[in-house]
C-alpha cells in the first residue's frame, strides 16, 4: 500500500500567506554566510541544513488521502480541497485510473468541498466512482452542494459513472484489500476505515476526539486497533486546547502518542493541522510529540508530520 497525502488541514483552507513567505525568506537570507554560496555544492548543503518550517510548507489544502493498493486499484478518504491538486497531479502525468474508490469520514464541509473540483475525473465519461459511507442517504447531501446557490454544475451534468454505495456491513472487500470502519467521537459522527493487505494494516482517523473508551482493551477495540503498521490520526490539538475544547471533536498531539504506544502502532502520522498553526508551530509539535515518546521510552514510535505530497509505503 503506497499513500499519498494531498491535504492536511482541518476546518479551512490555509494558503500560506505573503507575510509568512517573506519572514520564510528573510529567515533564510540571515542564515547565509559567504562560505554558502561558492559553489553549487555549498549551496546545496546549505540548502539541505535548513530546518523544513523554511525550506518547505506543510500545505494549505483541506482533508484528501490517497491510497493505492498492490493492485493499482485508487481509494481515496475525503474530498477536501487537496482532492483538487490529486486530480491536477493525475492529469499532467497521464495516469489512466479509470475507477475511483472515495470513502467519507463525514460530510463537513472541509472533507467535500473539493468534489466539485475533482477534475477531469468527474467528467471523463471513461471514469467510474463509487461513493462510500456508513451514513444512510448520504447521496442527497454530496448532490446538495453541487446545486444551485451553492454550485453552478450539478450531479446530473457529471459525466463520469457514479454510484454511492452505503457501508451497512463491518467489513468489505476492494481487490485483496479489506476494508473496515468504526464510529468516532466527532460532533454529529466521523467513522475511521482500517484497511488491511497482504498482511499490512493503515487506519485513517480524522476528525478524531480519542476517549478512555478507546483505550480499553476489548473485543472490539481489538480488532480495529491492533496489528496496525501506521495511522493517520486527527492531533488539531496541544494538550491544553484539547482541555479547553473538550467535545469539540479533535485530539491532543500528546493523547495520540500515548494511543499508539498503548496499542504497539509504529508509525503514526499527526493529521488534520490546525488552520492557526504556521509551519513553524507544526514542526515544533512534530518535534515536542517524538520528545514525549522518547521520555515514555518508546523511541521507536515513527511519527511523521502530515505533509502535502507526503508519500508513506507500508
Amino acid at each position: 500500500m503506497q499513500i499519498t497525502f494531498w491535504g492536511v488541514r482541518g476546518s479551512i483552507p490555509t494558503p500560506l500567506t505573503p507575510q509568512r513567505l517573506q519572514n520564510k525568506i528573510a529567515s533564510v537570507i540571515q542564515r547565509v554566510e559567504p562560505k554558502d554560496l561558492v559553489s553549487p555544492e555549498s549551496r546545496e548543503a546549505f540548502l539541505a541544513d535548513l530546518p523544513p518550517s523554511l525550506l518547505g510548507t506543510v500545505g494549505g489544502n483541506t482533508t484528501c488521502i490517497e491510497l493505492r493498493l498492490a493492485d493499482d486499484t485508487m481509494v481515496i478518504f475525503d474530498a477536501g480541497s487537496g482532492i483538487r491538486e490529486l486530480g491536477a497531479e493525475l492529469k499532467k502525468r497521464n495516469d489512466h485510473v479509470r475507477h475511483y474508490h472515495i470513502f467519507f469520514s463525514h460530510f463537513h464541509w472541509d472533507h467535500i468541498q473539493g468534489l466539485p473540483f475533482f477534475s477531469p475525473v468527474l467528467f471523463d465519461s471513461r471514469c467510474e466512482i463509487t461513493f462510500y459511507s456508513p451514513v444512510a442517504g448520504f447521496e442527497s447531501i454530496l448532490r446538495d452542494q453541487m446545486r444551485h446557490p451553492y454550485f453552478p454544475i450539478t450531479m446530473d451534468d457529471v459525466t463520469a459513472k457514479i454510484s454511492f454505495q452505503h457501508l451497512d456491513t463491518r467489513e468489505l472487500s476492494i481487490g485483496r484489500a479489506r476494508i473496515a470502519y468504526r464510529k468516532m467521537k466527532h460532533p454529529g459522527e466521523s467513522f475511521s476505515y482500517r484497511v488491511s493487505e497482504d498482511g499490512h494494516t493503515m487506519i485513517f482517523s480524522t476528525d478524531t476526539e480519542l476517549s478512555p473508551a478507546d483505550f480499553i482493551k476489548d473485543r472490539d477495540n481489538s480488532a480495529f486497533f491492533s496489528n496496525v503498521d501506521c495511522i493517520i490520526l486527527d492531533t488539531q490539538y496541544t494538550l491544553g486546547e484539547a482541555i479547553e475544547k473538550y467535545d469539540w471533536g479533535h485530539s491532543s498531539y500528546s493523547l495520540a502518542v500515548d494511543f499508539a504506544i498503548d496499542w504497539g502502532i509504529k508509525k503514526l502520522v499527526l493529521f488534520h493541522h490546525e488552520p492557526l498553526y504556521d509551519d513553524k508551530k507544526m514542526f515544533n509539535i512534530q518535534k515536542s510529540a517524538r520528545w514525549y515518546a522518547g521520555h515514555l521510552e518508546h523511541k521507536d514510535v515513527e511519527i511523521l508530520l502530515a505533509q502535502e505530497g507526503l508519500v508513506i509505503n507500508i
